[in-house]
């Protein structure tokens, strides 16, 4: 058991280790924004609707579930496409960076989603994270729009992660992930048809940029998404939050090594990232101990 156990949280660590390498990916592949997801999502869903298969989860759901899936699509398409965009825009460092204020729009869109009280504490560390993000700004403001659309992308993954949340607690994940990829690249479909997107140079993709998107799509999409299920029948939300929390910290240092100078920043950035890298992982640690101790008092 304790073994097992071992195993998952390396396993875990991997996962993460992967998602943060999702950034320097997307660097490295030279198509824009619009037909890299497009392709990372059509090749994604390929991918999993054959382990859906093949594991025969159920895939017929209501009209309105199958509704709430194409919205979730939706968001999540958009959320990658501005992701991928500013780190074309500005670079690794900056997005995983600004990425982070995630859990922070989260901790706000909650309240409204849940309709329960703001946690006075939260507002606090949404405080600080503002204080990082301007000293980010102030560091390199020459990468304004990539930090724009970072910020966005951060604001849409929460959005996701609210609506993603009842979700799970109703269907099997696998299934959902497949309807959500069908539905954003359907999405994208839609808009490029209309916008007369689907041109030769589109379709004009490298030998070097189809191994890094079956990458993409394969290891850091299909995989991961799977794997990050399994690992957290082991492990506990507490191990588990503190450990993903560690994405932007694999994706920059990935990012240092892989791409080099065009990663190095001013020392004033990594001020302003560390704060709020820190004030993430301690927002983490004080919801897990709240939510223990809540658990404890309802169980006695």
């Amino acid at each position: 058991m304790q073994n097992a156990k071992l195993l998952n949280y390396l396993h875990l660590h991997f996962i993460v280790f992967i998602w943060g390498f999702t950034a320097v990916l997307g660097a490295l592949i030279t198509l824009d924004a619009i037909p890299l997801v497009w392709y990372r999502m059509l090749l994604a869903s390929g991918l999993v609707l054959l382990f859906v298969l093949f594991t025969r989860k159920r895939l017929r759901f209501t009209p309105k579930t199958i509704l709430g899936f194409f919205v979730a699509g939706l968001v999540i398409a958009v959320h990658w496409l501005t992701f991928f965009g500013a780190i074309k825009a500005s670079n690794v460092s900056i997005t995983l960076s600004v990425m982070s204020t995630g859990a922070f729009f989260t901790a706000f869109l909650e309240p409204l989603y849940y309709r329960r009280k703001i946690i006075v504490y939260e507002v606090l560390f949404g405080l600080m994270v503002i204080v990082g993000l301007y000293m980010i700004f102030r560091a390199e403001s020459g990468y304004t729009m990539g930090i724009i659309l970072a910020l966005i992308s951060a604001f849409l993954s929460a959005v996701f992660s609210v609506i993603n949340g009842k979700f799970a607690e109703k269907y099997n994940a696998t299934s959902i992930s497949l309807y959500e990829l069908f539905f954003g690249v359907l999405c994208i479909t839609i808009y490029l048809l209309f916008t007369d997107g689907f041109t030769p140079h589109f379709f004009q993709v490298s030998p070097r940029d189809w191994f890094f998107l079956f990458l993409l799509a394969s290891a850091c999409t299909a995989y991961a998404f799977i794997a990050s299920i399994h690992v957290m029948k082991w492990l506990s939300p507490y191990t588990v939050m503190l450990t993903i929390n560690l994405e932007p910290v694999y994706g920059i240092l990935l990012a240092l090594v892989i791409l080099k100078d065009s990663e190095y920043m001013n020392p004033q950035f990594y001020y302003g990232a560390l704060i709020i890298l820190i004030t993430v992982i301690a927002n983490g640690i004080i919801k897990t101990r709240r939510e223990r101790k809540k658990n404890t008092i309802s169980s006695t």
